[in-house]
Formats: C-alpha cells, structure tokens, sequence
C-alpha cells in the first residue's frame, strides 16, 4: 500500500520523524542544513494551503507523466532535484531561524495541511492540477525524501 498522509499510522509515522530531528543533525546529500530543510518542509506545505505562491516549472516531460511517476512509482524520489525558487533554501524561502520554534511551525503547519479540505484548488509546480488525494501522497514522499536526507 501506498504511504499517504491521509493515513492514520503514515502521518504518526512522519509527525515522530520530525519530532526526532536535533539541531545537530547532519545531511547525507544536498546543500540544506538541517534548520533549513525544515523551513523548507513548512514552506511547501504552505503552498498548498495558499499561504506561499509558486510559478509552474518547465519539464521536459507533460506533467501528467511527471506526477504518475513522482507520486505512484515504487522509485525514491532522486537526490538534489531543484525545487522552485520559491521554497528553496538560499533562494525565496524562509531562512532557518530557532530550530525548536521552525520545528514546531513545521508540525503545525503539516496538521494545518492534512486538515485543509481545499488543497486542490492549488496547482503543484511540477506536477500541475493535484486532488486531495495527491496532495496526501505529496505530502508524504516530500517529508520522507527530506528526513531521509538527514537519516531521519
């Protein structure tokens, strides 16, 4: 079965992740500290909610394709795609600040995420017109990618 948000025991899974997370933690990959992947998280959680605008991204690929397979492949997402300007480190996101006040934003902003019934009326930057149940799977795979990156 498929992790999603929308599940009870996937979503206790990635709030006990992020609730591990230490300042101390270190990256496996990418350039992102751990403070920043976790402004980084929240940032993207709340483009769906509407809170943060992002620009669609030009693929090479139609984004029907893209999102089947970003969302429904057995595949890990592959380390160090580029993100939109808007949420990523180093570029329009928001800067790492406390790490315990970032990190309790984060969680609040994922409870705020997983109960908001209009994500789908937001488009994801890559992958085009998302339902709720997308958006769930998203959800997921995002915060599992970035906790991986950090052992997490």
């Amino acid at each position: 079965m498929k992790k999603t948000l929308a599940s009870a025991s996937d979503h206790t899974e990635i709030v006990e992740r992020i609730a591990a997370l230490t300042s101390a933690d270190q990256r496996l990959w990418g350039s992102m500290s751990v403070g920043g992947m976790v402004c980084h998280l929240c940032d993207a959680y709340r483009v769906p909610l509407g809170e943060v605008a992002w620009k669609p991204v030009e693929l090479p690929l139609p984004r029907s394709v893209m999102k089947a397979f970003a969302l429904h492949s057995p595949t890990p997402w592959p380390k160090n795609i580029q993100t939109t300007e808007e949420v990523r480190q180093g570029g329009g996101g928001t800067l790492p600040g406390d790490f315990a006040a970032d990190k309790a934003r984060l969680l609040d902003t994922l409870e705020r995420f997983c109960a908001c019934p209009g994500l789908a009326q937001i488009e994801h930057a890559f992958f085009g017109p998302m339902s709720h149940a997308d958006w769930m799977r998203w959800g997921y795979l995002h915060a599992d990618h970035h906790l991986r990156q950090f052992s997490a």
